[in-house]
């Protein structure tokens, strides 16, 4: 008892696995999807999204990486210099008291008195003479050095941005692109929606398509069988037979060409929802229930909020980013401050080391002139608005020609519907009383093809005309957003 109920449990998750999307589709053998199940499976699966959703997260990433930019930034280096025992000469004196021989003495006192005639030894001692005579002193001495050792130093190092009115367009800038990227998303949505509802439709129709023929192949199959029973039994010609045989075999041709536009067909869904070709699919709805379901002709009634158009929401965040551009380039005749502050560790020094270990400032750029770069830079960003701002007022037109005639194209495609419905109807009419007539010998099996191609011919316009509303409006759908 407990193991049936185990497997009763197992079989109702695998049921729920199959029926809903979202739960292990990715690993499903088989799924089985209605309508709206295959738009949300492909909002989910469909690889082309997953970039889309790349691109908003890389818009979040360049929203804060332009708000990081004002904020404190914090770098810090390690850095290790040899200067190979390195001496360094002072010529000027010093290192020690000086130790002068007899014979500088002598040399620097002739030099002296040479320099200042008249004068006696005694006068050395005084402020000019005394000078000079150290001066020449001094040259005799040998250079002083210092012994340039191995430096090691670390630093760190703060600044952070004060006033940028660049700084302050560029976040704003970088957050109307993530809005155009989140647009961008929706807009790509809204296509692969389309592209799924499309695909679902084509295959309903080529099944339906396929119905029709496989049940008229049957039908006609059964005819041959009575006319052959009839031709050998005297009541027919070899020519009925034929006549019928080759409209068999033509049926035949085009199922096994409808077999494979379905297989066809759904191999285009499966890449759509982003399944494996393996995987089967199943669809739920019905033609006929679906499209009394969709109600096409309710949707001639609806406004056209030009508003709720996905690309003219991305045209007018365009503008809107061109707009900002032009506060960025007029932002470039304002000044820039900059704070900043440096510590510097002396791991390891030599003896001539005058580099602060504290260091602090303020940095104030101030553009004066640049031979008109700027207001070139200004206009050229003020013309691209004015070109954005015409560009909108383009697509304002041409969604609102668009709007005219897809709802003409709606009420063209519905009316066509209603008369090939009623083709349909009569050339039923047409082919049964004919094949009526063939089985009482009065009409011939040409007669009786003829009308059956006719039928046909009607069945396939008919088709032909419901996808084409069923296309009408979807198109007129995805200019509203509503799907």
């Amino acid at each position: 008892m407990k193991n049936r109920l185990s497997k009763i449990i197992f079989t109702l998750l695998l049921a729920l696995g199959v029926l809903i999307p979202g739960i292990s589709q990715e690993n499903a053998e088989e799924l089985v999807l209605d309508l709206r199940g295959a738009v949300d499976y492909a909002m989910e699966y469909n690889k082309s999204l997953k970039n889309a959703r790349s691109e908003v997260e890389r818009s979040d990433a360049s929203i804060w990486e332009a708000i990081s930019q004002g904020l404190p930034q914090v770098d810090g280096a390690v850095d290790f210099m040899t200067y190979f025992n390195y001496e360094l000469e002072f010529s000027f004196g010093g290192g020690g008291a000086p130790d002068f021989s007899n014979e500088q003495l002598q040399t620097a006192l002739e030099q002296t008195l040479a320099t200042f005639p008249g004068s006696a030894p005694v006068d050395i001692y005084r402020h000019t003479a005394g000078n000079y005579y150290d001066g020449v002193l001094q040259s005799m001495l040998p250079p002083s050095t210092i012994l340039m050792s191995n430096q090691s130093t670390a630093k760190l190092q703060l600044s952070q941005l004060i006033f940028s009115g660049q700084y302050i367009a560029g976040i704003q800038t970088a957050k109307l692109a993530k809005k155009i990227s989140e647009q961008t998303l929706e807009f790509n949505e809204l296509n692969t929606k389309e592209t799924v509802i499309g695909s679902y439709y084509l295959v309903l129709i080529t099944e339906e398509s396929l119905d029709i023929v496989e049940q008229n192949l049957a039908n006609l199959q059964e005819t041959l069988t009575q006319t052959e029973n009839m031709f050998n039994a005297g009541m027919a010609e070899q020519t009925d037979v034929d006549q019928i045989r080759i409209t068999v075999n033509q049926l035949e041709n085009s199922k096994i060409a409808l077999q494979r536009n379905v297989e066809l067909n759904y191999n285009l869904l499966r890449f759509q929802l982003g399944l494996e070709p393996s995987v089967k699919l199943t669809l739920t709805d019905k033609l006929e229930a679906l499209f009394i379901s969709l109600q096409p002709e309710t949707v001639l009634t609806v406004p056209f909020q030009i508003e709720n158009n996905v690309t003219y929401q991305i045209m007018k965040s365009q503008e809107d980013i061109n707009l900002k551009l032009v506060d960025l380039e007029n932002w470039n005749y304002a000044p820039t401050l900059v704070g900043f502050y440096n510590y510097n560790a002396k791991i390891k020094t030599t003896g001539f080391d005058m580099t602060p270990n504290h260091l602090a400032g303020l940095s104030l750029a101030v553009p004066i002139f640049s031979s008109g770069m700027r207001k070139a830079r200004v206009d050229k960003a003020k013309i691209d608005y004015s070109i954005a701002q015409t560009n909108r007022s383009i697509l304002e037109d041409q969604l609102l020609l668009q709007e005219k005639q897809f709802k003409f194209n709606l009420e063209s495609s519905l009316e066509n519907l209603y008369t090939q419905q009623d083709n349909v109807e009569v050339a039923q009419r047409v082919y049964n009383s004919y094949l009526r007539k063939f089985e009482q010998g009065m009409a011939t099996s040409l007669d009786l093809t003829q009308a059956n191609g006719n039928y046909l011919d009607a069945e396939s316009n008919f088709i032909t005309a419901v996808m084409e509303v069923l296309n009408a409006r979807l198109q007129l759908d995805k200019l509203m957003n509503n799907l």
